[in-house]
């Protein structure tokens, strides 16, 4: 029999050895109950935030529109004087508004228009022909141009008896501070519910190293990275993140789609009107739909950028 014989070169090399499984499970487990209920609390963070967003933009919208009309459009108020015709005195003031620069429209108010403005206050079916109801004159300018008032109201002081000019100063100034109080408002809400967000991450991170945590020392003590071990939490946590960023936007913009449906379908009655009147459509428009977008990616960075700062001081804890 022929015997086998071995190379002294190759008896001298070291032979490969078998190639050993690699595991590819992430440090942290993805569906978690923790993850399952760190994306819960995202979502409904952010639909509040949208929705807080969304009602500020509405409400500054309708305030800015607000503002518009009443700047411009003026008031003009005839009184009775005794010894003095009324509709003489209405006559008048019409013509002196008219001759003004700037003046697009006049409509005074007949004697019964002026009394059905009452009727809100006093109830209908009552006989004001005793009482010194006063006329109104609405003066509309025209767009894109402005008018003397200060002169307008000079006149009718000297000219008309009884009359009074009112341009709405005193209600745009009112609105103008009800519109920055709804801003910082909102603006406190959703810095809260950042806050919120950061502390719901804070203690879903340290949970999520508490289960972990024998496999974070090992890979600590064998030379594993501090920025790979927070890498890997970060990723985790934006992930989930956005996942509950996206559920909290998309459902808030379907309910502001749905408001929208709800109040052209109820344009045509009172309650429908007064709320279009009051919050407009409903429509935040294309800047309302990227500040959803926007505090979307704001809240997954958060998320991500929390839970790095967490895992980076748990493992300065170990050493």
């Amino acid at each position: 029999m022929s015997e086998l014989h071995v190379r002294p070169d190759m008896a001298s090399q070291p032979q490969p050895a078998a190639a050993l499984p690699r595991s590819n499970t992430p440090i942290v487990p993805k569906n978690s109950i923790s993850g399952r209920a760190l994306v819960a609390v995202v979502a409904i963070m952010t639909f509040l935030a949208s929705l807080t967003l969304g009602g500020v933009m509405m409400i500054r919208t309708a305030a800015g529109d607000w503002q518009s009309d009443l700047a411009r459009e003026i008031t003009i108020q005839i009184r009775p004087v005794s010894g003095q015709d009324i509709d003489g005195q209405v006559e008048r003031a019409v013509e002196l508004a008219r001759e003004t620069p700037g003046v697009g429209e006049v409509r005074p108010y007949s004697k019964q228009e002026s009394s059905r403005l009452l009727e809100p206050w006093l109830g209908s079916g009552l006989s004001l022909d005793d009482l010194p109801v006063p006329r109104i004159i609405v003066v509309r300018l025209a767009p894109g141009q402005s008018a003397d008032l200060a002169r307008l109201k000079a006149l009718l002081d000297e000219r008309v008896a009884g009359a009074s000019l009112d341009d709405h100063r005193a209600w745009i100034e009112r609105m103008r501070a009800m519109a920055q109080t709804a801003l910082f408002g909102g603006l406190g809400v959703l810095v809260l519910m950042l806050a919120a967000t950061v502390l719901s991450v804070a203690f879903a991170t340290r949970g999520a190293m508490a289960t972990n945590r024998g496999i974070i020392e090992v890979l600590h003590f064998i030379g594993a990275r501090d920025s790979y071990i927070a890498g890997q939490f970060q990723r985790h946590f934006l992930i989930l993140g956005l996942e509950g960023g996206l559920i909290g936007g998309v459902a808030a913009i379907l309910l502001f789609a749905l408001a929208r449906v709800a109040t052209n379908w109820g344009r045509a009655t009172a309650s429908g009107d007064q709320l279009t009147a009051m919050f407009g459509n409903f429509v935040i428009g294309i800047e309302g739909y990227v500040a959803v977008v926007a505090q979307i990616v704001l809240i997954a960075a958060v998320t991500a950028l929390t839970s790095r700062r967490t895992v980076n001081r748990t493992l300065q804890a170990i050493e």
